[in-house]
């Protein structure tokens, strides 16, 4: 069976007048980091026990009216008289207000809002280290919610500590984390009946993975005498190497573009194991060992290779591998979804997530007793039998019980997008990223075991919160350099020496080193 996891004062009008004049100026300016933003999950739900906490919400009180601004993935957001929001407005004694954004344009639509003043009471925020947001924040124009929150245990409880530490700014949390699974992050599948059928063990190191690769692309691992598979399915995109990145990662063993050595931050440019990383993608290029079109390809393609038989080898979270099991099944009805394969690790090395995707901000212009209701209707709402309905629904009308056991109307489920109130808020179960109820369980049992396997070796990135005024405007334009010089290396356009040419000229860019500056220090601070 699957396993379960635990689960001031307002601003002055002069003060958010000035706050939002800036957000604009800078909304003008473009600029970012990388967003951190999650799609609409329907994953396991924790099994806590409901308890009564002392900011409970109130049903002698009238309902505290909160408007929200949030964004969806569906092709259609919940409606406004959808019966899971009515249950929920209920039982937190709240009347919701919610503008669904669609998360193509929310970006935007954030930008505006902030400049505009009419700040929602909840408002998602997709990348908590955004300049915009991140100034906005320091000059008091959102409730740092972490002196109020011990009064809330529940919801506490819900939200992991490496969330609540890596969402800090300046040591203050503008925002509630929206909890994911820390472990179960992308990495290696590997079709185990290809490596069977080669007589394969399953690759543990750089160069087992690389051989492996080679071996699916030149030996017909699937037996159909053709020559028609590729060993990884990868591409990159204009500023970072996407869905190819782990394979640069088990070189140098850090998650993200800066490590840890000797105590002090490195960007990974610079780590010699990067280097060796691209002849090595170089060389399976040049070997057809990962898709010729691997530079303009779009991530759905490469998902489309794998679901066709075409690649053994994708990057992707373990519980996202039903629609690759449908899929395969339909070629071979006897396909075994075991054959989906989570490496443990390569190099010692599997990727640890942050705990979170975004954080949703209360701003100043609500007042301290509101933001105490807001608070207590977030914590009555993360218990077990209202955070269920986001995926099971109402029975009746999304799901029925069946000799003890809860069916549910998929189609039904999805058509109300039930899905999307993930995006207001999630309890995170431990194993959501691993492991989904549909899967065998058998399947369960062997993915859940891997995760605690990979919890042993995996690695944070570092770099998560921390900023730099720098490189908030540098990187920018430095990872599409460092992309387009790495793309053209692997397709042999350039050497690499060509590379070994750029790192050393990073010795003088004042800019490269007054960020890693910048970063050493705010890792200091945190």
């Amino acid at each position: 069976m699957i396993r379960e996891g635990k689960r001031g004062k307002r601003s002055s009008s002069l003060l958010l007048a000035v706050v939002l004049l800036l957000a604009a100026l800078l909304s003008a300016c473009g600029g970012g980091s990388n967003s951190i933003s999650g799609g609409s999950q329907q994953g396991n739900a924790p099994n806590a026990s409901s308890n009564s906490q002392q900011g409970s919400p109130s049903a002698d009180e009238p309902p505290t009216e909160i408007r929200i601004m949030v964004h969806f993935f569906g092709a259609t957001p919940p409606a406004s008289d959808n019966a899971v929001k009515l249950k929920i407005e209920e039982a937190t004694n709240t009347k919701l207000d919610i503008q669904w954004v669609s998360a193509n344009n929310y970006k935007e639509k954030f930008n505006v809002t902030l400049a505009s003043g009419d700040i929602p009471d909840l408002i998602l925020v997709t990348d908590p280290f955004d300049p915009v947001f991140r100034r906005a924040a320091e000059q008091g124009a959102f409730w740092d919610v972490s002196p109020y929150i011990d009064e809330y245990s529940y919801m506490k409880e819900t939200i992991a500590p490496i969330a609540w530490d890596m969402t800090k700014i300046n040591g203050k949390n503008y925002g509630l984390p929206r909890p994911r699974p820390s472990e179960g992050e992308a990495f290696f599948i590997v079709r185990k009946d290809w490596l069977d059928n080669l007589g394969l063990s399953v690759p543990e190191t750089a160069e087992q993975l690389y051989e492996v690769m080679k071996a699916f692309t030149t030996q017909d691992p699937d037996k159909n005498s053709k020559d028609d598979t590729i060993g990884l399915a990868g591409q990159v995109d204009g500023s970072s190497m996407s869905t190819l990145a782990e394979f640069e990662r088990i070189f140098y063993q850090a998650y993200g573009n800066w490590k840890l050595q000797d105590g002090q931050l490195v960007h990974v440019v610079t780590l010699p194991e990067t280097r060796e990383a691209l002849v090595m993608l170089a060389q399976a290029y040049a070997e057809g060992l990962i898709p010729l079109d691997f530079a303009s390809m779009k991530l759905s393609q490469v998902k489309d290779m794998f679901k066709a038989g075409q690649a053994g080898i994708i990057v992707e979270k373990s519980g996202a591998l039903q629609e690759y099991y449908d899929a395969l099944k339909k070629i071979d009805p006897n396909f075994d979804m075991k054959n989906l394969l989570p490496l443990t690790s390569v190099n010692g090395y599997n990727p640890k997530g942050p705990g979170f995707s975004g954080v949703i901000a209360i701003p100043k212009s609500v007042s301290e007793d509101k933001l105490k209701k807001i608070l207590a209707a977030l914590d009555r709402w993360s218990q077990d039998d209202l955070f269920l309905m986001h995926s099971q629904g109402i029975e009746g009308i999304h799901h029925t019980v069946q000799d003890g056991k809860i069916v549910i109307d998929t189609e039904k489920v999805t058509a109300d997008g039930l899905g999307e109130f993930n995006q207001i808020l999630y309890v995170a179960d431990p194993y959501a990223s691993t492991v989904k109820r549909t899967f065998p369980e058998d399947v369960q049992e062997l993915y859940a075991s891997i995760q605690d396997e990979r919890a042993k070796t995996s690695v944070a990135n570092v770099g998560t919160g921390l900023y730099s005024e720098t490189g908030a405007t540098f990187m920018q334009e430095f990872n599409k350099t460092v992309q387009d010089l790495k793309t053209k290396i692997i397709l042999g356009v350039e050497p690499i020496e060509a590379w070994d040419a750029f790192v050393a000229s990073l010795d003088s860019n004042e800019s490269f080193k007054k960020t890693t500056a910048e970063m050493n220090e705010a890792y200091k601070n945190r």
